[in-house]
């Protein structure tokens, strides 16, 4: 199916990774339990007993966002945010992690699920075109590299709508995970996120957790590991060398995704805090979000973090809600998206998943001491 235009096609293609509505988990996919023996660890006292594999993140106030001009708008201006100290995972979710959590719960992410038309076509512009038949299938999002150089205003010159892609078949039918165990999950939406969170008893960060945790204590650093995008000539993340979207010369030993702790952590002891996969984060975005947070602030220096707005905004795709999702990925590139800094965002349809696409999931430190049967200290 060819585009009848590229901001159209684009924005079909991305519903188009499914709906993620609650009907279709209702009807589809069995119930998901938190499994108790995949709970962390009990806690006593102060930040608790550290849970497996999990890293801890002091909170306390620190600059969200960014003032430079190299950044782009909705990641301006910087604004003061304290937030309370918590547990966040080392690494993404991994392959291995999330093939337990579906062979124990018997769960159907997103993309395994076919698309409905008349759902679907609630959040696309009235005009937009119902696609044939053989496209509304089980599918998702892979990224393919262009031929020749292309205009970089135009997603849908490197972003297919593959049939059979998802978690298991990251770039379709005809690709499997079996030797990437230790990758970052990706195809996975954000419902997807939140189930698996669920599962093991943690939630998704929010977007200022999450961004405190990028900076591994650093203060007003560009990149999560300091200024300098290469330190002693030593790569930090698995991002895009190369002429985007043609070629990947891989300078930094990968292509496509890398297997999680491939890169220093930063000073929180997490990995993969930039590049490689995009992660989910719980609030809902709006391209004006720190404006909005600035003008409430009005007297004051400080503001704590409430999980975000309480509505999603993009006049650029105004029909479709979306999610925040922060960190880069393996994707970025300076001549397209730098992603890879802390300040940097993006939103996404809840239901839409991709290539470069993860998660990782944080404890709050009440919820540590409640697995263990003791009141938060």
């Amino acid at each position: 199916m060819k585009p009848s235009s590229g901001l159209a096609w684009i924005t079909c293609v991305f519903r188009l990774a499914g709906i993620g509505l609650m009907f279709l988990c209702a009807s589809a996919t069995p119930a998901v339990k938190a499994d108790p023996a995949a709970q962390p660890a009990p806690g006593s006292g102060g930040k608790g007993a550290a849970p497996p594999a999990m890293a801890w993140v002091p909170g306390g106030e620190f600059t969200m966002g960014t003032d430079d001009v190299r950044s782009f708008p909705n990641e301006r201006p910087a604004h003061r945010m304290k937030i309370d100290g918590f547990w966040m995972d080392e690494h993404d979710v991994t392959n291995a992690e999330f093939a337990r959590f579906v062979e124990a719960t018997g769960y159907v992410t997103t993309a395994e699920k076919k698309p409905d038309w008349e759902e679907m076509k609630k959040e696309l512009p009235p005009d937009t075109p119902k696609p044939d038949d053989n496209v509304l299938v089980p599918g998702s999002l892979v990224f393919t590299p262009s031929s020749h150089p292309v205009p970089l205003d135009d997603l849908s010159a490197w972003w297919r709508w593959v049939p059979g892609a998802s978690w298991r078949h990251p770039e379709g039918p005809d690709s499997n995970v079996a030797a990437r165990e230790n990758h970052p999950v990706v195809q996975v939406s954000w419902y997807d996120a939140v189930a698996y969170a669920k599962w093991v008893g943690k939630r998704l960060p929010t977007e200022a957790e999450w961004e405190f945790a990028a900076r591994g204590g650093l203060e007003g650093k560009r990149y999560a590991w300091g200024d300098e995008f290469r330190p002693n000539g030593k790569y930090m993340a698995n991002t895009w060398q190369g002429l985007f979207p043609v070629t990947n010369t891989a300078e930094d030993g990968f292509v496509g995704t890398s297997p999680v702790k491939s890169f220093p952590p930063n000073g929180y002891g997490l990995y993969d805090m930039a590049g490689n996969v995009w992660q989910w984060c719980s609030d809902w975005y709006r391209v004006d979000a720190f404006t909005q947070v600035v003008m409430k602030l009005a007297d004051k220096s400080v503001c704590r973090d409430t999980g975000g707005p309480n509505e999603s905004w993009d006049p650029a795709d105004p029909n479709a809600p979306k999610r925040v999702v922060k960190g880069g990925s393996f994707l970025c590139n300076p001549s397209y998206c730098e992603s890879y800094r802390p300040s940097a965002r993006r939103g996404t349809p809840p239901d839409t998943g991709s290539s470069h696409t993860g998660f990782r999931c944080v404890l709050s430190t009440d919820a540590v001491s409640r697995a263990a049967g003791a009141k938060p200290q």
